[in-house]
């Protein structure tokens, strides 16, 4: 089920005092998000077959006296071909603990710092991004009080969520402007009644959100059809004793029971969890392959950036952005220079899909692209950066 979704930390190495702190701080930081800590399955050597290749991975691997064996090397050339981000840490002076295979990637260094070590893994699951986002697509004929109830029960748990009646300024072209906010959310919740596929905007929405690989989770209405939505795995069937009143098709203020309400935020976060990392990892394979295409090296980084090293020695960083790129990107990436530690940096750029952004947005990013040391790249444009060479002016 969706709704069990995991977050999976691989840990590879025998520091077994490590990973036990490690896991102490990872708790400590979802209290403090006010996340469960049950959406991460931490993983060993030991029960490595519960890996799923679906759901979002991130790899840590510690150094120390460990000697891999020819198992461990297959698992990291696994997480390797599957583009899991991976953390080598070394105990040692001259990177001497870390497998050759691994020294391609930036290395951290064991400083006895678990708060950064903690930081760069929810960094790698997108759990640090101030808004956690969700749009609320639903016919307002059929279940506007109870889109206002879920509007409010997940602002409640920490979501930035789009509700048409109270996100939409006056004046706006208000179906561009939808549009626009769909493609900058994490996960869209649909409220599936009984006329929610005739309506033709509803309709729209859930195939703008296919072509944008949005992580959709379906509230299925009593009485209607489920097999409608059979091929969908982030499906709940509400059954009428999930409403605080009898059910009533045509009752507008009716409302969702306390006890169903849990059970939808879990879904939510579990969905939110798969969709980020399929969409960041469907960017990053876009751009790797345009680069490959052309016949540039460029490499995945632990710190969730691909860097390209250039024949004079500096580097460019290309950082996946999921969503709409904003200011605050920009700040986070030049932060980012003091993480990569590397004084030999040309330039950062932001790599974006630019489907369903609204034209006025691109403009903005075009523009501030003449300005802002920190500039992007559109997807339709990955292909032309390496074709001409944008990198090496």
């Amino acid at each position: 089920m969706i709704g069990n979704c995991k977050y999976q930390l691989i840990q590879l190495g025998d520091n077994v005092d490590f990973f036990n702190k490690l896991k102490i701080e990872l708790q400590n930081k979802f209290d403090e998000l006010k996340l469960n800590i049950d959406f991460i399955r931490f993983i060993t050597e030991d029960n490595i077959h519960e890996y799923s290749g679906g759901e979002p991975a991130y790899v840590v691997y510690f150094g120390g006296d460990f000697i891999p064996d020819s198992d461990t090397l297959d698992i990291i050339m696994h997480q390797i071909n599957d583009g899991n981000i991976i953390l080598p840490i070394s105990a040692k002076k001259l990177l001497a603990d870390i497998p050759e295979i691994l020294k391609k990637y930036n290395i951290l260094e064991w400083d006895n710092n678990l708060n950064k070590i903690v930081n760069l893994i929810l960094e790698g699951f997108e759990l640090l991004r101030k808004s956690r986002k969700v749009f609320i697509s639903y016919k307002r004929s059929e279940s506007s009080n109870v889109a206002i109830q879920l509007y409010e029960l997940l602002e409640q748990n920490n979501f930035d969520v789009f509700l048409d009646t109270h996100s939409v300024d006056k004046g706006e072209d208000f179906q561009e402007e939808l549009w626009h906010r769909m493609t900058d959310c994490d996960v869209i919740l649909m409220l599936n009644t009984d006329g929610f596929l005739k309506s033709e905007w509803c309709n729209k929405e859930l195939e703008k959100a296919h072509i944008k690989r949005i992580g959709i989770v379906h509230l299925i209405w009593p009485g209607c059809d489920f097999e409608d939505f059979a091929y969908l795995a982030e499906s709940i069937q509400l059954k009428t004793n999930d409403f605080e009143k009898p059910f009533y098709s045509s009752d507008l203020n009716n409302r969702l029971k306390e006890d169903i309400l849990p059970k939808i935020v879990n879904m939510i976060e579990g969905t939110r969890a798969r969709n980020l990392a399929s969409r960041q990892d469907s960017i990053i394979t876009d751009f790797t392959q345009a680069a490959s295409n052309n016949s540039i090296s460029v490499q995945l980084q632990y710190q969730r950036y691909i860097s390209q090293e250039l024949s004079s020695g500096k580097t460019i960083v290309y950082i996946p952005t999921v969503g709409i790129p904003q200011s605050i990107n920009c700040h986070s990436s030049e932060k980012l220079l003091n993480k990569i530690g590397k004084k030999e940096v040309k330039s950062i750029r932001l790599i974006y899909d630019d489907l369903s952004i609204r034209d006025y947005w691109l403009d903005h990013l075009d523009w501030l692209n003449d300005y802002l040391e920190i500039k992007t790249i559109k997807k339709i444009n990955f292909n032309r950066w390496f074709v001409t060479k944008q990198y090496d002016k």
